[in-house]
């Protein structure tokens, strides 16, 4: 099941940090079809959250499709986002990580490669569309 959290200083209002960890979730898999998301008490327990604000996100989740609430039963995943390519998430993941090990090691701190990993991103995504 996931597991939610908030970041209070990243200016995304909390209704849609919910939203974007849910779909984090389908994209990578950690979510499929069938799978039962917290009820809004226990994500209210999880991370001291208003229930409107959970509530908020369910409904905007369920608007696209990706979630439906069966009364009295829960709120379960009715669509994913995982691509085909989920298979290859475990090989890139340890790129990832050693990427990650490395700039560690280079003094970076989040902020640092978060915004190098983000111009670089951009920077490809330029070049691929050129």
């Amino acid at each position: 099941m996931i597991e939610f959290h908030l970041d209070a200083h990243s200016g995304v209002p909390s209704y849609l940090q919910l939203v974007q960890q849910v779909k984090h979730a389908l994209r990578l898999g950690l979510l499929e079809v069938g799978d039962q998301l917290p009820t809004v008490r226990e994500v209210v327990a999880q991370i001291a959250i208003n229930p409107n604000t959970v509530l908020k996100a369910y409904r905007d989740l369920e608007r696209e499709g990706l979630i439906v609430s069966r009364p009295g039963q829960g709120t379960f995943v009715q669509r994913t986002l995982a691509s085909t390519s989920l298979a290859s998430h475990a090989a890139l993941r340890r790129s990832l990580v050693h990427w990650l090990q490395s700039a560690a090691e280079a003094g970076l701190d989040e902020e640092s490669v978060l915004a190098l990993f983000m111009s670089t991103f951009r920077a490809t995504q330029k070049e691929d569309t050129a």
